[in-house]
């Protein structure tokens, strides 16, 4: 495991990075294949020593989520088209980490942001959902994650409900309220 039970100083901290080879979707849309590579941010643990549940918290200010533009997401094989960007501004994510079995729970709070060349700015979207590494099942969507193998690695999934945005517009474009579904390949690694 990449956290240690039982042996030296209990982490107090944990670096977390995004990767490559993500996923969104939403609604009845196909997902978009997201390559999250130079986000993340360092999170702080408390825990006991011995303990294998840890509690963990990445402060928002802290966090970096790469936007989904033409040169981070493809749909159906092509690129976002030009101008379109979608930027995402955490305001929480934390919850638990299991040392012995690599599970990792997180609750995950942010507004998702839509751009057009400058051309139009919707209001943002609020996602809440619960990103872990094992199964997750909605109406819509479902997937299983991975927990946390011995070099750190994991794939946090999560499924929620987008409410509307109060934008008629991008409401019917996306058939909101629906669901969203988020796989995120990631690694965290302690710090002492």
């Amino acid at each position: 495991m990449a956290f240690p039970v039982n042996s030296g100083p209990v982490p107090s901290r944990v670096q977390l990075q995004t990767g490559a080879d993500c996923a969104l979707a939403i609604g009845r849309y196909p997902q978009f294949r997201y390559d999250a590579r130079g986000g993340g941010g360092l999170g702080e643990l408390d825990g006991q020593e011995g303990a294998t549940h840890q509690l963990v918290r990445f402060p928002a200010e802290g966090l970096s989520i790469p936007p989904l533009t033409g040169r981070t997401t493809r749909i159906l094989g092509l690129p976002l088209p030009p101008g379109l960007s979608i930027t995402i501004a955490a305001s929480q994510l934390a919850g638990t980490l299991n040392a012995a079995t690599g599970e990792v729970a997180l609750r995950f709070q942010a507004r998702f942001r839509f751009r057009l060349a400058g051309l139009y700015q919707a209001p943002d979207l609020l996602i809440d959902t619960q990103l872990g590494t094992g199964l997750v099942r909605g109406r819509r969507h479902s997937a299983v994650g991975q927990t946390l193998g011995d070099a750190g690695g994991a794939l946090l999934v999560g499924v929620a409900v987008v409410p509307p945005s109060g934008d008629l517009w991008l409401d019917r474009f996306l058939g909101l309220p629906d669901e969203a579904l988020a796989m995120l390949r990631c690694s965290m690694t302690p710090i002492a």
